[in-house]
């Protein structure tokens, strides 16, 4: 029998006397699956839901459950946990509408709809608590690093780092860990961007994808928003996004630093480190998982890397490896 199939059979069991029909939501960069529930007669106020199927050998629906209590409590708008089949793999869950921010997002809307973000972001934060989420810490920033050089490198651009370069990027992992590491700790989405945030009337946005959630850098969500591998902002905008989330967050004694080009220091590491994982996960999604797609977003992701290694002295060896693997010949420096 197929997981569709034996899904079905479970929603009869959860949802009594329902006539339904099943529609594909989505499917995400994972092996979850999710399907609306179209509802002959409302259930609970609902007249549509969504059903989440995750293959338990492949996936675990307990840290969904477990977050989705946490960021409820915290305020946030997440889809509400009605049923479920933790053995299977099934949960059903309260519909969110499928109105992304991604499909919203223009010159015009943008500025309510980023502050609407910000401040759900800060709600976030500031229930923050030490040893409820698994930490953010140097091996898992490493492991996600990893991800570069064994599949972005090797895989996609089957280039074969040479003795000098392997170093340039292990120190380049290192002196972001420890910059990250230096950061206010604080509950962390770990996927806070415009495909899994939703247009919603009251208490916008939705808040969807939110399973991986650690205890991390306070920089790391705004970097996902601010810095979105489907969406680009100019810099200036990004500037004054951040400086209005720096003093919101400085005013209610969230853990930023006191002086807002420290703060912007950190994000943009933050974002860095954030940006050579993503590498690879495009990379791995693409070879691994025939999800060509995301190949697309690849230059926007190495557009903000770049940007980064540019702008400061010590990522300069990253920038270096950045042109070799580009083919990119580096500029003459002319002695003045």
């Amino acid at each position: 029998m197929d997981r569709k199939n034996q899904l079905e059979i479970w929603l009869k069991q959860v949802l009594p006397a329902q006539t339904f029909t099943l529609t594909t939501a989505s499917a995400d960069a994972s092996f979850r699956r999710y399907f609306r529930v179209h509802l002959a007669h409302e259930f609970k106020g609902h007249q549509t839901l969504i059903a989440m199927d995750a293959p338990p050998p492949q996936e675990d629906c307990t840290p969904f459950v477990h977050v989705a209590h946490l960021f409820l409590a915290a305020g946030l708008n997440v889809p509400q946990v009605l049923a479920q089949d933790l053995a299977n793999g099934f949960l059903l869950l309260s519909d969110l509408g499928d109105n992304t921010y991604l499909s919203a997002l223009n010159t015009t809307t943008a500025q309510k709809m980023v502050g609407d973000a910000t401040d759900a972001l800060i709600k976030l934060q500031l229930a923050s608590k030490p040893n409820i989420l698994p930490n953010y810490d140097a091996t898992l920033l490493t492991r996600e690093m990893q991800l570069f050089p064994d599949w972005y490198v090797a895989k996609h651009l089957k280039f074969e780092l040479n003795a000098e370069q392997q170093t340039a990027l292990k120190n380049t992992f290192e002196l972001l860990n420890k910059n990250i590491l230096a950061q206010g700790q604080v509950y962390v989405h770990r996927d806070y961007h415009s495909r899994n945030l939703m247009m919603t009337k009251d208490n916008n946005p939705g808040v969807l994808d939110f399973q991986d959630a650690v205890y991390g850098a306070i920089t790391y969500d705004l970097v996902s928003l601010l810095k979105d591998a489907y969406i680009q902002w100019d810099e200036e905008q990004i500037i004054d996004w951040a400086v209005r989330y720096w003093e919101k967050a400085r005013k209610l004694k969230l853990p930023v630093p006191s002086d807002f080009s420290e703060f912007y220091r950190d994000f943009e590491w933050m974002g860095a480190q954030r940006h050579i994982k993503v590498l690879g996960i495009f990379a791995r999604l693409s070879h691994r998982d025939g999800k060509d797609g995301y190949l697309n977003d690849m230059p926007l992701v190495l557009h903000y890397l770049r940007k980064v290694c540019e702008r400061y002295v010590e990522l300069r060896p990253m920038l270096r490896l950045l042109d070799a693997l580009e083919g990119r010949v580096p500029r003459p420096k002319y002695v003045v």
